[in-house]
């Protein structure tokens, strides 16, 4: 399925969040920023959805290390469920492990860390569906 706009990729943590957008031809992911998770962490995300005209929601699917899903997911479906209902888009789950490990590993840890996670997942997908 090819989608032609901007993806968001979510990097969803129980302290903050990383995002990444992809460019219009949905071919590379860029970190975005890091929000924390707060009471408005919702419509934060969807206001830069509508600023950015992101046309898919990529959200990495947290596991822990025996393959089953772990807290993180737990509060990541509820947060899906609640973008859902602020926006029409397609929101999908991709599958991720040790993306913020990997971001550290292409720079040392900073205030960026988890948008770089966010573009990791977010690059994955874009090289698996495209």
């Amino acid at each position: 399925m090819k989608i032609s706009g901007k993806l968001l990729g979510i990097d969803f943590g129980t302290k903050k969040i990383g995002l990444a957008v992809s460019d219009e031809s949905a071919s590379i992911a860029f970190p975005y920023s890091v929000i924390p998770v707060e009471a408005d962490l919702v419509e934060k995300v969807a206001d830069i959805c509508k600023k950015e005209n992101i046309k898919l929601v990529v959200v990495g699917e947290s596991k822990n290390n025996e393959g089953g899903y772990n807290a993180v997911h737990t509060l990541a479906i509820k947060f899906v469920a609640d973008l859902k209902n602020l926006l029409e888009i397609e929101i999908i789950f991709q599958p991720e492990m040790f993306s913020t490990q990997e971001a550290v590993r292409i720079a040392p840890r900073d205030k960026d860390t988890d948008a770089r996670a966010a573009a990791l997942i977010l690059q994955s997908y874009l090289d698996y569906r495209f």
